[in-house]
């Protein structure tokens, strides 16, 4: 290991004591030791018994608490479940020192295979996105169906607002970055990610954002923080580099659940260009575009997210279940426009109502900016 990359944190016994993690209102964190790693779930009460269950992948960074509003509008629809994936939220690092999206989506498949609940409807954000597709493509015995929020899949020319957060993958950067910024004050951090992540950082309640620095705090207390994220920036840029049938478009291809994609027009960090790719790689797909949105779309717009999230439902319960809702680059239609773009995908306006719940997304403490 290069004398300026960060040393790998592997046991959990090590780790400082931290404040807690925030828990919301109707939701309970729990602990899953599992072979290798150990993961913590959020989960919501389900509103009634027999409710198929949905599980949440968070981006780079991130955490299940960015699932959380989307997880209160589909309350009664699905029983809710997020996880942190490992060295994330209140995760421990995994064993091994696996940070590949390989390595995070061997850590979803054994909690789904352990849990027995499969086959799930299955949700992923960049980072989480990159994951979800994987995942989706080697065990579809565990997929029903799957949502992508603005997935982390390769771009040849990446958008210049992105190259900060590849470069947290190089050895030695995130060292260098921690020196550099030292001065910054947690509010600072947050608000740069808020304006990298969101098509409108406005939209995010002072409430939003002081929980959104108290849990930057607490992550900062952490040894392994930094070593998380650039070892899994690290290994998106290698997924990115990977060809044959292991590469990300590929295993797209290979996806045989209905799938519902969602992008944002303001977004930095995943080229809003990509949209019509992914369309036409994912086999059943439908795609909704947000004009307004950023890179967390199922934070700014939870209750459109969630409506389109319905209509996908509704769609695979009418044709009888995954790899059974028609052809190819369906359109989604939710929302207040219907009109209907040269792709045959629906453009639709952000509402201007509702309100992000936290802060949070793809660079947690980088601050990196646009």
């Amino acid at each position: 290991m290069s004398s300026t990359e960060s040393p790998f944190v592997p046991a959990a016994s090590v780790l400082p004591r931290v404040a807690p993690v925030r828990v919301g209102e109707g939701e309970r964190l729990r602990s899953v030791g599992l072979p290798g790693v150990t993961l913590s779930v959020r989960s919501r009460g389900p509103a009634r018994e027999g409710l198929p269950t949905a599980l949440y992948v968070h981006g780079l960074g991130g955490s299940s608490q960015n699932w959380s509003a989307l997880m209160r509008e589909l309350d009664g629809v699905v029983d809710s479940e997020a996880v942190d994936l490992p060295g994330f939220g209140d995760s421990p690092p995994p064993d091994d020192g696996d940070y590949s999206v390989t390595g995070h989506a061997r850590a979803v498949i054994r909690y789904l295979d352990s849990a027995g609940r499969g086959p799930v409807h299955l949700f992923g954000n960049s980072l989480g996105g990159a994951v979800a597709t994987r995942v989706s493509a080697v065990r579809p015995d565990l997929v029903r169906t799957l949502t992508l929020v603005s997935p982390a899949l390769p771009e040849l020319r990446v958008q210049r607002t992105a190259v900060p957060t590849a470069l947290l993958g190089v050895p030695g950067v995130a060292a260098l970055f921690t020196r550099l910024t030292k001065e910054w004050t947690a509010e600072q951090r947050v608000g740069g990610v808020l304006a990298l992540c969101y098509g409108d950082p406005g939209r995010v309640s002072h409430e939003a954002f002081q929980q959104a620095v108290e849990e930057l705090e607490r992550r900062l207390q952490l040894p392994y923080f930094w070593d998380a994220m650039s070892r899994s920036a690290r290994g998106v840029v290698n997924a990115y580099t990977l060809g044959g049938q292991h590469g990300l478009w590929r295993q797209a291809e290979r996806v045989l659940a209905p799938t519902l994609l969602i992008y944002g027009g303001r977004d930095q960090l995943v080229g809003f260009r990509m949209a019509r790719k992914a369309a036409r790689s994912f086999r059943d797909s439908r795609l909704l575009s947000l004009p307004t949105a950023g890179h967390v779309a199922m934070m700014e717009y939870p209750e459109v997210v969630a409506g389109a999230f319905r209509e996908l439902l509704s769609e695979a319960r009418e044709f009888g279940g995954a790899g059974q809702v028609g052809g190819a680059g369906r359109s989604a239609r939710t929302g207040p426009s219907g009109d209907t773009g040269p792709s045959g995908a629906a453009e639709v306006a952000a509402p201007g109502t509702g309100s992000a719940t936290a802060a949070g997304g793809d660079v947690a403490a980088t601050g990196a900016g646009s």
